[in-house]
């Protein structure tokens, strides 16, 4: 036995051998090419620090910074016909659903989901693009009018986060049928006096900007997101003409009244508090709600900041201090 080979180079070669790292840690923002720690992206809610370009996040972690603690309950969406047209291209229709599930760990291309915001009830929906294209086909039909039922039962409003690449061709005419039916299903918002509220993200276009996305009593949009039925270069081959600079980009709609706001997406919580409460008719949302301390100064736990209720008063200038008891 040669020790010499067998123990004390390999031991050498482990202690001065690279490392591998984990190609997760970092990702690349496609817009400045900065490299971005994934911790630092995610607290960032998937969005570049340096020039604020705005990255697709999913409707889980979407949710997660939205409602209140990150707590939700996911409403059911009832299931449609699996494959109704047999449609082949490449590949079977089923066999690109269940390569999309297992890439996403998602059922479909939309979640919808009920909890609060601001301590305000709402029901959210939210479609993932991760997800073919979010494409809009029956079950995406099926989760908004399930939305909207749940919406109406709760006397709650509803903000949808739209985010698709249009009808799902795999689903034809049934895809397209979509469109008229969550049309009537947010007319049942509309009877019962309860907001609709529409985020538009990056992208949004075809049969989804033509339908439920362009409903919205307040109409919100990330910035730098590409609104549009036909996209920009379909436009310009048609016409053979050169587009304006940021041609249905959020921020070129909101300039032509397409739009109320542009939204960043750290903000978006807060502004949704907002808007909902004020067509909810509800008072402004306390910031920093949050119980008193204990009033034995006793500390359980973590420590928690005071309520502006609880925090002592300055006495005034000028004013003579209180009078200490004898």
């Amino acid at each position: 036995m040669n020790w010499i080979t067998n123990y004390v180079r390999p031991t050498i070669n482990s202690l001065f051998s690279r490392r591998e790292v984990p190609e997760n840690l970092w990702s690349k923002c496609p817009e400045c090419g900065t490299m971005l720690f994934h911790r630092e992206l995610t607290d960032n809610l998937q969005v570049c620090s340096n020039c604020n370009h705005h990255m697709a996040i999913s409707p889980r972690d979407r949710f997660k910074a939205l409602f209140d603690a990150g707590i939700f309950a996911e409403v059911a969406v009832p299931e449609p016909l699996a494959d109704p047209l047999h449609f082949r291209d490449q590949k079977k229709y089923p066999e690109r659903l269940k390569a999309a599930q297992k890439a996403n760990g998602e059922r479909e291309a939309m979640l919808v989901a009920e909890g609060e915001i601001g301590r305000t009830p709402i029901v959210a929906a939210a479609q993932n693009f991760a997800f073919m294209g979010g494409s809009m086909g029956m079950y995406v039909g099926n989760a908004i009018i399930a939305a909207c039922e749940r919406a109406v039962e709760r006397r709650a409003p509803l903000v949808l986060f739209a985010a698709a690449g249009g009808a799902r061709m795999q689903e034809g005419i049934l895809s397209l049928m979509q469109m008229p039916r969550t049309t009537v299903a947010l007319q049942m918002l509309k009877e019962a006096g309860l907001p609709y509220i529409c985020v538009l993200t990056h992208p949004t276009t075809g049969g989804v900007t033509a339908s439920y996305a362009m409903l919205g009593d307040v109409q919100i949009a990330e910035p730098n997101a590409l609104i549009c039925f036909a996209g920009p270069r379909v436009i310009e081959q048609t016409i053979r003409e050169k587009l304006p600079e940021g041609f249905q980009r959020a921020e070129y709609l909101l300039d032509h009244g397409m739009l109320d706001r542009v939204t960043h997406r750290t903000q978006m919580r807060n502004e949704l508090i907002t808007i909902t409460r004020m067509l909810m008719g509800l008072p402004p949302a306390v910031h920093g709600d949050l119980p008193a301390p204990d009033p034995e100064g006793a500390v359980t736990g973590a420590a928690q900041p005071a309520t502006p209720d609880a925090l002592p008063l300055a006495p005034a200038k000028g004013s003579a201090p209180a009078a200490k008891d004898a």
